[in-house]
């Protein structure tokens, strides 16, 4: 029979009773391979599904939907920007919920609007989601003045603290920001550097803030001096005119900048000051851009775990919608990586043996 003609090479669509006719079986035995139950032999589920095949049969979600009072489908709320880190968490969300067989709808917010987050939710609701995600990685003053958020469905946060909300279950997932800046400010105090300046994002961002904790946080542990931070708003220009005045300071040997394209602004900038990267100062960024293997130097950086991130926390919010009277899958912390390429080093000789007080 040719392919997606359906019965008798009618040109109407293919359905379950055409499945069940190709295949030998009744259609209560088509439901069943469909719905995934158990009670199937691995023969039978074999010959209903290259029935489908050969049908181009594809299952009535609306349908499916009525039944199960679900519509198999999962929103996203994600802050409208080409950055790459929220751009290729959303990257990794999406591939995930395809392989959940959970249909994606997502809908962009803009910075500075403070009302975005709370109509965003109600767009997703209107549109019968199952369960929704949020990944807003900035603070915007005033998002909770009017109230919590009223969600009738599961909600995954990601990256950030959970908004003002009430939901039948609030998961968590990402988060380790300050573990990863640990694991880079470590990096280069293990080097021999007596201390460790920052160039920091821009504070509005959770990321930002999580990031500078954690270099914060290892001086202070290790008994360094922590320098006074250098803010930036994640471009390269930004690291560049950072570089430029952390250049023209001979106790700067080794710099922690908060994202890559920062940290290959500022390597720019301390070469055309005379200041050789690694030899005179050691930088280390943070995302692992495509780019950073590539530039002069090669970047050291912390590699963020995008696709680990979205997997974890897809699978406890799919947990959460298909089991709602379940206790929630426990949460695991994401991996720290961190990639050592040619930009870092140990201090010059005259500095090695200063004190960092």
């Amino acid at each position: 029979m040719k392919r997606g003609t359906g019965r008798s090479g009618s040109s109407a669509a293919p359905n379950g009773v055409d499945v069940a006719r190709l295949a030998g079986v009744s259609q209560k035995t088509v439901s069943r391979v469909f719905n995934e139950e158990p009670y199937v032999s691995a023969e039978v589920r074999r010959r209903v599904l290259e029935a489908a095949e050969q049908l181009g049969y594809r299952r009535n979600n609306a349908a499916r939907a009525l039944a199960s009072g679900r519509t198999r489908s999962i929103g996203v709320i994600t802050l409208g920007t080409a950055l790459y880190g929220p751009a290729s968490l959303l990257m990794g969300v999406e591939r995930v919920v395809r392989d959940t067989g959970y249909a994606l709808r997502v809908v962009n917010t803009m910075e500075g609007d403070p009302a975005g987050l709370a109509g965003a939710v109600d767009s997703l609701l209107d549109q019968g989601v199952d369960g929704i995600v949020i990944s807003e990685p900035i603070d915007e003053p005033g998002g909770g003045e009017a109230g919590p958020l009223r969600v009738d469905v599961p909600v995954l946060v990601i990256g950030a603290p959970p908004p003002p909300l009430s939901s039948p279950a609030v998961l968590s997932a990402g988060g380790g920001a300050d573990l990863m800046a640990r694991a880079a400010t470590e990096h280069l105090l293990g080097l021999g550097h007596v201390t460790v300046h920052h160039l920091a994002g821009p504070q509005r961002w959770f990321a930002a803030r999580d990031r500078l904790e954690g270099w914060r946080t290892t001086l202070v542990s290790r008994g360094r001096n922590v320098p006074p931070v250098v803010e930036g708003d994640w471009s390269a220009a930004s690291g560049y005119a950072a570089g430029r005045a952390l250049a023209q300071d001979p106790e700067v040997t080794a710099v922690f900048a908060a994202n890559d394209d920062m940290a290959i602004g500022l390597v720019r900038a301390l070469t055309e000051a005379g200041r050789h990267v690694p030899g005179d100062v050691s930088v280390v960024g943070f995302d692992d851009i495509p780019v950073a293997a590539y530039v002069t130097p090669p970047l050291t950086t912390v590699r963020q775990p995008f696709d680990a991130v979205a997997h974890e926390g897809l699978k406890r919010l799919v947990h959460a919608i298909e089991n709602p009277d379940a206790d929630p899958l426990p949460a695991s912390a994401p991996p720290v990586d961190l990639v050592v390429r040619a930009s870092t080093a140990p201090p010059p000789p005259a500095v090695t043996g200063r004190s960092g007080r």
